[in-house]
């Protein structure tokens, strides 16, 4: 058990806490070292969030570091705008990193790796293709055949190495494998591939390059070279760990240990990246950080918050087992901050205009609470006059039982203003309702109300006269099902046709031209919303992050 505190209760070890407090205990390590290696071919993505947060959680509660480690030996789909996108996500989450590191700071050394496993036999070059190795690989209950080139001469074996490297053959034309069990019930041991030939240029070492070592010869080498205490991967690498390992003996380097967890699997969304990379490229959505993407730079684009993705991952936990997660936990995360932090706004959607007419022409500045659930945020003033905005939603001629909001001849009260009564319905001359003539009671007012009235209902608006306007992106969930991989058929046919509704002039109350990036708001019965980063002085553009309830949890039980 962790020792809790009189704010928190004690908390059960995870299972890589239990071994890491047992290697401190024993004296293996005297601190400890993880790393976080993403691969820059794409955008994090909010499964990326878990392993940052273990990954760096673990060190930090052990007094330990972490390094960032790209594992960049793919030249074909790496760029350097997936670098630079990786190192904001991690900062904007809250972490650190000890050192930045690239699988390519250590070609060097993996190739001098590559040429003493030759010389000591465990490795030859194969000119077989790709379809042949697979072929000669055998099937999980059957066994493999090793290549007809195994028996190359150590000697022929350097020679064809060192011209792979030097630039001598085409791409495909050869491969450098490890000699290790054709036999074996686990296919990464049956003479796997340590290097193939690309002639493409590396983001950062340019052209000097041509043969590049895939990631199981690269990935255990490099937390070898970095003294990585604990490489922590998700659960597919569990068959992989034996030649983790085995690269580890046999190169008689620094044995670093390698440990799985269930990543993180959330529902309604993709978490796979070339799914992701197709959903940009076919314009499905605006781009990596479009909001309804699960990529970390989406959410924050959409307004969610460190804290919540990280509170998030803590409430996921590290189990070894997969599963899927309710993206309905997330939301309740960012609810949850939202709630204690947002600014509340008075924004109308779909207005429909009222008139006091026993208001006089003046403007009256009402005093309205800027966060119920922080006092220390304080007031604000909202000019309140003789026309303003209601939702038209909001107003029902013949409303149905239990509606107590507005109807001809009822009473609601106005948020932080007054109680008022609709006396009078206009209609324009097709029937639509166009305006409302209501009446209020001055004694009515919020927070000094004499009239002794009780109103159930209680409705939001702003001032005609004062209203400034806003475009505003109503995200929802981007697929309609729970798991899109696993439907039959174009994981892209089960996308939600209405993940996006476009309000192109919503009215808003005054102080929201002050509105700032970085500030969190919750429009006053609508939901949470944040500035999106193409929005102006000349042109506000919100987002709304998350409704202010689950509606999905309420369409479900209609069907």
């Amino acid at each position: 058990m962790t020792t809790g505190t009189k704010d928190s209760p004690e908390k059960s070890l995870n299972f890589l806490e239990e071994i890491i407090e047992a290697d401190l205990r024993s004296g293996k390590y005297h601190s400890i070292l993880t790393r976080f290696p993403p691969e820059p071919n794409g955008y994090l993505h909010i499964g990326h969030s878990k392993s940052i947060c273990l990954n760096f959680g673990l060190a930090i509660k052990y007094g330990g570091k972490t390094n960032l480690r790209f594992d960049d030996t793919n030249p074909v789909t790496e760029e350097t705008e997936y670098v630079e996108s990786i190192k904001e996500d991690i900062r904007w989450l809250g972490f650190e990193w000890a050192n930045e590191l690239y699988a390519s700071d250590y070609f060097d050394i993996l190739f001098d790796y590559a040429v003493d496993l030759i010389r000591r036999g465990l490795a030859y070059v194969d000119d077989s293709s790709s379809d042949e190795i697979a072929e000669l690989k055998g099937t999980p209950t059957t066994p493999g055949s090793r290549s007809q080139y195994a028996s190359r001469s150590i000697e022929e074996n350097l020679h064809l190495f060192i011209a792979m490297r030097d630039g001598k053959f085409g791409d495909g034309q050869k491969v450098l494998r490890a000699k290790i069990d054709m036999t074996s019930s686990n296919m990464h041991l049956r003479d796997p591939i340590m290097y193939r030939i690309k002639h493409a240029e590396h983001h950062r070492t340019g052209k000097k390059w041509c043969i590049y070592p895939l990631y199981d010869f690269a990935h255990g080498q490099s937390d070898s070279i970095e003294k990585v205490t604990h490489s922590i991967c998700t659960l597919e690498f569990v068959t992989h760990r034996p030649l983790y390992d085995w690269f580890i003996e046999k190169l008689e380097i620094f044995a670093s240990r390698q440990f799985e967890f269930a990543r993180l699997n959330l529902s309604f969304t993709v978490m796979s990246k070339r799914k992701l990379l197709q959903l940009v490229q076919e314009k499905y959505v605006g781009g990596w950080d479009d909001p309804r993407m699960p990529t970390i730079s989406g959410y924050r684009r959409r307004g969610y918050t460190p804290e919540s993705i990280r509170t998030f991952a803590e409430k996921v936990g590290v189990q070894k087992r997969d599963n899927l997660i309710d993206v309905s936990l997330l939301e309740f995360c960012i609810r949850e901050h939202l709630n204690k932090i947002a600014l509340r706004k008075m924004v109308i959607f779909d207005p429909l205009k009222i008139v006091i007419t026993n208001f006089s022409d003046d403007v009256e500045f009402l005093s309205s609470e800027d966060n119920p659930e922080d006092p220390g945020t304080g007031r604000r003033e909202i000019p309140f006059s003789r026309e303003l905005f209601i939702e038209r939603e909001d107003f029902s001629e013949n409303p149905p039982k239990k509606f107590f909001r507005l109807s001809l001849g009822q009473k609601v009260r106005l948020k932080s203003a007054y109680i008022i009564q609709c006396d009078k319905v206009i209609k324009d001359e097709n029937g639509k309702i166009v305006e409302l003539l209501c009446s209020y009671l001055a004694e009515s007012k919020s927070g000094s109300d004499i009239s002794g009235l009780k109103v159930q209902g209680t409705l939001h608006w702003v001032s005609v006269k004062h209203a400034i306007t806003a475009e505003v992106f109503l995200y929802d969930r981007l697929f309609r099902v729970e798991d899109p991989s696993n439907e039959e058929g174009d994981f892209k046919d089960y996308i939600n046709p209405v993940s996006l509704h476009v309000v192109k002039a919503a009215y808003c109350e005054p102080s929201l031209r002050n509105a700032r990036f970085g500030e969190r708001y919750q429009f006053i019965r609508k939901g949470y919303f944040c500035l999106d980063r193409t929005s102006s002085e000349e042109k506000l553009i919100f987002n709304r992050t998350v409704t202010l309830k689950d509606t999905w949890a309420k369409e479900a039980k209609k069907q």
